[in-house]
């Protein structure tokens, strides 16, 4: 079986505490989706200069923010590690011809357990993640998805956690209507992902409707483009935006899967 890939707009993590439309999708996509062996997490919330996959046989919860109710932070997300699945990364790392580390102890970031811990809330999979290069563009991060791509064969869910938006100038207070700028990026993004335009999404800077301002820092979006990388010309794809959270956020989920 080719297993789905998924990339979900993780938000600011107090979602948890008012899940909302967004937390019914991420339930409802937990319950579709068939039962991974493992989950190798893309999360923009781990940068590095050097490609780094986690290898830690119990991540810890990071709680690698600040400001938010203190019941945030005494939530966990106790899944097993997986060392097989991060020696599997680092050998198809190795046979690219791509320079890759390992960290023995690095822990779960929000951008991993926050939505996992509403997709897959029994904690009972192994997870482990793989970092992001802030600088390095759009093209090579969907080089790595193509990289990773035999994954998809082995029964391992690729979890890209990112934000198709992330200015936090576009932020408002909760229950705000939506930016306008925030939808006229996500509609075009849509439409690039789901029409294969992927000249337009290499580019999106430069050829999307606030495009740059959209995302003044990179990091949040790359995870898409690894999710994008590992697709194949004949995967369905959907996307949905179940709402826009503190106005600027855009809750996009998009899901690449072979039709059967």
């Amino acid at each position: 079986m080719t297993h789905p890939i998924l990339f979900v707009s993780h938000g600011a993590p107090d979602i948890l505490l008012n899940p909302g439309a967004t937390g019914a999708m991420w339930a409802d996509l937990g319950q579709q989706l068939p039962k991974p062996s493992a989950i190798l997490v893309v999360s923009a919330h781990w940068e590095t200069k050097t490609p780094t996959i986690s290898a830690a046989a119990q991540p810890d919860t990071l709680h690698d923010f600040g400001g938010f109710p203190r019941s945030l932070y005494a939530i966990r997300y106790p899944a097993p590690g997986t060392v097989d699945l991060a020696g599997r990364v680092a050998s198809l790392f190795n046979h690219a011809g791509l320079p890759i580390r390992v960290s023995a102890n690095r822990g779960l970031d929000h951008g991993a357990w926050v939505p996992l811990r509403l997709i897959y809330p029994d904690a009972d999979i192994p997870v482990c993640q793989l970092s992001v290069q802030p600088t390095a563009g759009t093209a090579w991060h969907r080089d790595l998805g193509r990289i990773l791509r035999p994954l998809r064969d082995e029964g391992v869910l690729i979890l890209a956690s990112g934000s198709v938006t992330h200015n936090f100038g576009w932020l408002t207070a909760p229950g705000s209507p939506p930016f306008a700028p925030a939808v006229e990026f996500t509609h075009w993004l849509g439409r690039a992902i789901t029409g294969h335009r992927d000249d337009d999404l290499l580019a999106y800077r430069d050829r999307a409707p606030h495009g740059a301002a959209a995302h003044p820092t990179e990091e949040h979006l790359l995870p898409l483009f690894v999710a994008w990388g590992m697709a194949d010309p004949d995967d369905s794809v959907t996307w949905r935006t179940p709402e826009y959270t503190y106005g600027g956020l855009a809750m996009t989920a998009c899901l690449w899967q072979r039709d059967t």
